[in-house]
């Protein structure tokens, strides 16, 4: 099978690219990490009566969203988590960067996993069985995006090697002649 070294250039243009723009998403928003307690509010205190009108004072919502910059929350502003970029100057290769990316994509899918894991088991003890199929804890689509535009680069990667491997071939030909 012959590989047109034009086609592995555009994949790897193409794949680069898209890794890019995926990864600024990914970055920019604040869906890693939700908390939905919709079905919660709904059914407690707060909730309404069979005709519709509110019981008592309606409770706060305690659903909220964050990303590795901030979190929001339903009717309050959003408030920040940290600042990474507080030295001016800091200067980080392309390789400790692309390595620290991978550990912060894989740190934060541990930690949101052991997070929803431990608050299962804080209900378990606290015997609040039925609240936890009230609340939803789950990744969101930021982080999805994160690890998508993660196999983009490693495609672009693998498209560089393959037309590494395609020149150097053509070169040993056209030396062999």
């Amino acid at each position: 099978m012959r590989v047109h070294l034009g086609v592995l250039a555009g994949a790897a243009a193409l794949t680069g690219a898209l890794g890019f723009v995926l990864l600024a998403a990914a970055i920019g928003t604040d869906f890693w990490y939700i908390i939905d307690t919709e079905r919660l509010e709904r059914s407690g205190p707060g909730a309404q009566d069979p005709w519709g009108t509110p019981n008592s004072s309606q409770p706060e919502p305690l659903s909220s969203h964050s990303g590795l910059w901030r979190t929001c929350r339903a009717q309050s502003p959003c408030t920040p988590l940290m600042n990474p970029f507080w030295q001016e100057n800091v200067t980080v290769s392309d390789a400790n960067r692309q390595l620290l990316t991978t550990v912060t994509l894989s740190g934060i899918s541990i930690y949101i996993a052991y997070s929803a894991a431990a608050f299962r088991q804080a209900l378990c003890l606290l015997e609040e069985k039925a609240l936890l199929d009230q609340v939803d804890i789950h990744f969101g689509w930021s982080l999805a995006l994160g690890w998508v535009s993660f196999v983009a680069e490693l495609l672009t990667g693998a498209a560089f090697l393959a037309a590494a491997r395609v020149l150097s071939l053509r070169r040993r030909q056209d030396q062999a002649i």
